[in-house]
């Protein structure tokens, strides 16, 4: 009985480190549900509804035992929203971007770093300069940028469950105040938490929840560092994936502000569709299971550059 007792537990153990390591449409969806439920409004800047989102993706963090990079994840700043030309200014806001750390081994290599990142803001109600629809209403944004979000979470916890394997360190980052000019990631490029020459390469998600039939990732970037737009094409069909792959695109989401400060980059995306900036951009319209493979094909990528002595350098492309 002893021995049976032990069995079980031996097979519960190694099946709870399975569910930890593994990225699954059951995660995903809760991580796109709770981030586009009614409760949060549309995840505008600022307030309440800010804070419980931070709290959410930092208790996710928590849970899967990635720690913050120093005492907190949270790196606050203030946020000035956008309104329509002759508009009166809104007040700034106390927004945060939140970062989670996954050292590496090597004891020369751990000192460099990638960066993953994505988005947790949205439009909120709308009416602004950025929305699509002139309704007035809960701007969900499942896929932009929850699916992104939702990514990071999934990945980081993968990562986390490989870190034993991990040469280079990686940061993740989850940036506040995107739509409102890419603040986030331009406040973590002028105040990084490690030197910007130490990292090697910033891979961004930004809208990765809508797969087409044709299995079609797009990415911007790859040109900017050796080897990139062959390795991102290699890694696409082994997951029934058919990457477009552009070696300059860098394109206007957040990798751009590290793109700025001469760091290789990839803006990693699934395409665009009429929900975009509308409050029509909901859970329903996820495809959960092209986005698990988006995830993989995006942690292999990673694995590839912070697991190996990868050589990398930035390339400068034309925009």
């Amino acid at each position: 009985m002893r021995l049976y007792s032990t069995l079980i537990s031996c097979c519960f153990f190694i099946g709870l480190l399975q569910a930890q390591e593994d990225i699954t449409t059951v995660e995903l969806k809760e991580h796109i549900s709770y981030l586009t439920a009614d409760k949060n409004s549309g995840r505008y800047p600022g307030g309440k509804i800010n804070k419980r989102i931070v709290r959410y993706i930092s208790k996710d963090f928590k849970k899967s035992e990635i720690p913050p990079f120093k005492t907190s994840y949270k790196q606050p700043f203030v946020a000035q929203l956008r309104v329509k030309k002759g508009e009166v200014p809104k007040n700034t806001v106390e927004t945060w971007n939140v970062i989670g750390f996954i050292e590496g081994n090597d004891p020369l290599l751990k000192n460099e770093y990638i960066v993953l990142g994505a988005h947790y803001d949205h439009l909120g109600m709308g009416g602004g300069p950025s929305s699509k629809s002139d309704k007035i209403g809960i701007h969900h944004g499942a896929d932009d940028n929850a699916s992104g979000t939702s990514a990071l979470l999934e990945i980081g916890e993968k990562l986390m469950a490989h870190r034993s394997e991990l040469k280079r360190s990686i940061l993740l980052i989850a940036f506040g105040a995107e739509e409102q000019g890419l603040l986030g990631s331009k406040y973590f490029a002028n105040n990084p938490v490690v030197p910007l020459s130490q990292i090697k390469l910033m891979i961004n998600m930004d809208m990765v929840g809508r797969l087409n039939d044709a299995k079609q990732v797009y990415m911007g970037g790859a040109g900017t560092f050796p080897g990139g737009v062959e390795l991102m094409q290699e890694l696409g069909p082994p997951l029934g994936l058919s990457p477009v792959v552009h070696a300059g695109s860098v394109g206007g989401s957040d990798h751009v502000s590290f793109y700025k400060k001469n760091i290789s980059v990839l803006g990693i995306h699934t395409g665009g569709h009429p929900q975009y900036h509308t409050p029509e951009d909901t859970v329903e319209l996820i495809n959960f299971e092209g986005q698990k493979q988006v995830c993989h094909y995006i942690f292999n990528a990673i694995m590839k550059v912070a697991s190996t002595s990868y050589d990398m350098k930035f390339i400068p492309q034309g925009e």
